[in-house]
């Protein structure tokens, strides 16, 4: 623990505050946070969209500017690892266990139960709510990571700086970053870091639980859900002990696998045409409406402005508190690649592949909801395993989607206290096994009492708010890029 820093005791303090907080007032808790989510998605809904957007224009410009060629490292250094481990790797990081539960339920839901402006239960609105689901998960998100790795990177393994968000702000303020406002700025990176990972820990338990409950009869409640947690929290953190290069990158291999095959069977025994047919106008659609839904905001009565916060502005809240995380952990695996390479690599194989994924789960979604089993009827983490009810070998398909949250799960753990050590511990890349324990129990303890209070809806109200201070943070990092960058190329 002698390479702990202040950023490490005084993050854990405002956990564990929380933590008690929310164990010992849970009513209060939850009110407070959807007051003060309800504020934020109404007031900076505009803001989130215009950075969202501005990130893909960065990314776009530095690819193809003479900063392209700059390698993220020496100029003789090479990657670390292959082109297919470092996708699989930062793919497993930057998304898991969100893909296998809003799969088949987001674009169901935006079909057949509030669409965001088509007439529900339309075939436009089918098709809407595939292109939205893409939306969310597509490019803009990838073109944030990438932008936030892409200073890491840059700063840590071209300048020799610490890994730290600290320390790319350096251009802007000097030597202030390693004082006090340095410190509050890694302290918002590790608390949006804990809370976004939390977040993801939720949902995982849940449609575990949802899982086990659909196939052995496994009760719904709190107290199965702590259980998963505790499994799962002491196979993560026997991972991080065997360190990045063995547990994160088997885990990650293991996640594409679990992730293709489950991909492939859904395909060959669902609707193979429809989604086929489906994939390729509904991404099209994405494509030239891209524009349009990057700026749309709802601002009139009539344009279901509680779709858009609940839907857009809550994924690009959740998006952004993973930032820090996300962004440190692509920086670590993609030493040695070029900045065109990595910006290219970060925003197309991970959009492809998701809007591939969301075309299969939910085009089989809606056309079992069209032939007469209405899925709305389940919660969130149940709607997969019933649709599977409908297709053929579903008891198998149940299995592997389990097994696969539970893979995803260990590896976004595993991988954020991997990060959170590094934040807490000056930008070392071998942080101590102490420190990776001691969060990974508090990201598990996040998560519990996120549970305990409220569900997925106190979830979702405390990404909101942990984003918007951190939100600050990636425009100064952003500027502070290009000031340096400048100076690399004459």
């Amino acid at each position: 623990m002698k390479k702990v820093t202040r950023v490490f005791y005084i993050t854990l303090v405002l956990v564990i505050l929380a933590v008690i907080l929310g164990a010992l007032f849970p009513g209060q808790f939850e009110k407070i946070t959807g007051n003060i989510k309800a504020f934020v998605a109404t007031s900076f809904g505009w803001y989130y969209m215009l950075l969202m957007s501005a990130m893909i224009i960065l990314s776009i410009i530095i690819a193809i500017s003479p900063y392209g060629k700059i390698r993220l490292g020496k100029d003789k250094e090479r990657p670390d690892f292959s082109t297919p481990t470092w996708i699989a790797m930062l793919f497993s990081a930057g998304m898991g266990i969100g893909l296998v539960f809003y799969g088949a339920a987001e674009p169901l839901f935006n079909y057949a139960l509030d669409a965001a402006t088509e007439k529900v239960g339309t075939d436009a609105a089918f098709k809407e709510g595939l292109s939205y689901s893409y939306f969310h998960w597509g490019v803009h998100i990838w073109a944030m990571y990438g932008i936030v790795a892409l200073a890491l990177a840059f700063f840590q393994f071209r300048k020799e700086e610490p890994g730290l968000i600290s320390a790319t702000l350096k251009p802007l303020f000097g030597e202030k970053m390693n004082g006090p406002l340095g410190v509050l700025i890694d302290v918002l990176a590790v608390f949006a870091t804990v809370f976004g990972v939390a977040t993801s820990l939720g949902f995982g338990a849940a449609q575990i639980n949802g899982g086990l409950s659909h196939l052995f009869g496994v009760e719904v409640s709190f107290f199965s859900q702590f259980i998963i947690i505790l499994i799962v929290t002491i196979l993560f953190i026997a991972s991080a002990w065997s360190g990045l290069s063995k547990g994160i990158k088997y885990l990650s291999n293991t996640n594409m696998v679990l992730a293709v095959l489950l991909l492939v069977v859904v395909i060959i025994v669902g609707p193979t045409l429809l989604i086929l047919d489906m994939f390729t106008e509904t991404f099209g659609q994405y494509m030239q409406n891209l524009i349009e839904m990057s700026f749309r905001t709802a601002p009139l009565e009539g344009d279901n402005r509680a779709w858009h916060n609940n839907w857009t502005i809550f994924f690009w809240a959740w998006w952004i508190s993973w930032a820090p995380f996300v962004g440190m952990f692509i920086a670590r695996v993609s030493k040695g690649r070029t900045i065109r390479q990595f910006l290219l690599g970060v925003m197309v194989a991970p959009t492809l592949f998701v809007s591939i994924w969301f075309a299969a789960f939910g085009t089989t979604a809606g056309d079992v909801q069209n032939s007469g089993t209405d899925l709305t009827n389940y919660a969130t983490e149940l709607v997969l395993f019933n649709m599977f009810d409908q297709m053929p070998l579903s008891f198998i398909l149940s299995i592997i989607a389990i097994l696969l949250i539970a893979s995803f799960f260990i590896t976004s753990a595993d991988s954020a206290t991997f990060v959170l050590g590094i934040q807490s511990t000056n930008g070392s890349l071998i942080p101590p096994n102490q420190v990776k324990i001691i969060w990974g129990i508090a990201q598990s303890a996040v998560a519990l009492i996120l549970l305990y209070v409220g569900g997925l809806t106190a979830i979702q109200n405390t990404i909101i708010i942990a984003a918007l201070p951190f939100s600050f943070v990636m425009i100064l990092m952003v500027i502070a890029l290009f000031k340096a960058l400048s100076k690399e190329v004459k």
